[in-house]
């Protein structure tokens, strides 16, 4: 049976809206033939945020020593069995029922492409939802388009909607070691050896609250923030001239 894996990474004290995933993970309608696994890796070896979670089959739960959020994922990776991989942050949700479906479904129907993204909703305290400023059209991605977003400062979609052939995370070396937009970063790499597919429907729903990683002040430095994004796409410039393509292997469902 193919298998998606969801790859969520979590510190403790970071895992209070893990059970409303959980939750969220167990409502999706895989196509037929499809299993669901979710890879649930500690940034550090507590084992608390596993305690919230039932033992269950499909679900992989581990720990590793505590170094952010891109080496949580990174040793998570060892442990995804799925061909393809799709990353949750521990206080996100899927917007509704089918969106792993979504992403299996265009994946399987258009075999040269090595991932898709999506439209990212905020989900703010009070419940709003908001959209994000820069989502591109549907459907086939231009070449680049990530890219030279995410050079003039405006990067087009959030990283974590992103549903990607395991097989290519594991040859680009899983997620760049940053501080934070690994998950960019790592889309980038894709998208500089893979064409990707832009989803009509909502991926995420990115939850907004004070505690979170990206409400820090140590995130919004601007030093930082330039620094990180540069090295993402001096990364994905040099995969670009490389002139090197990824061809997915087949799913079978």
């Amino acid at each position: 049976m193919p298998t998606l894996s969801v790859l969520t990474p979590v510190h403790d004290g970071g895992h209070g809206y893990l059970r409303e995933l959980y939750d969220s993970l167990c409502a999706q309608r895989l196509p037929v033939g499809w299993g669901l696994q979710w890879v649930v890796q500690e940034d550090g070896e507590t084992g608390r945020p596993a305690g919230v979670l039932p033992e269950e089959g499909w679900i992989s739960t581990g720990g590793g020593r505590h170094g952010g959020a891109a080496r949580a994922r990174t040793l998570g990776l060892a442990r995804v069995t799925g061909a393809l991989l799709r990353c949750v942050d521990a206080d996100d949700l899927l917007p509704d029922a089918e969106t792993l479906a979504r992403d299996i479904e265009v994946l399987a129907a258009h075999p040269g492409y090595g991932w898709t993204v999506s439209p990212c909703l905020d989900l703010h305290p009070d419940g709003r939802l908001e959209p994000g400023p820069y989502d591109p059209e549907p459907g086939p991605l231009p070449a680049r388009s990530l890219l030279d977003g995410a050079a003039r400062g405006a990067m087009p979609v959030v990283g974590t909607t992103q549903t990607v052939h395991t097989e290519l995370v594991r040859l680009l070396g899983g997620w760049p070691a940053l501080p934070a937009f690994e998950d960019g970063a790592l889309l980038l790499s894709c998208e500089a050896v893979s064409p990707g597919w832009m989803q009509a429907e909502p991926g995420t729903l990115y939850r907004k609250h004070p505690t979170q990683h990206t409400a820090s002040e140590a995130f919004r430095d601007r030093a930082e923030a330039r620094l990180r994004v540069q090295i993402a796409v001096q990364r994905a410039e040099a995969l670009h001239t490389a002139g090197w393509r990824w061809r997915p292997t087949a799913l079978k469902g």
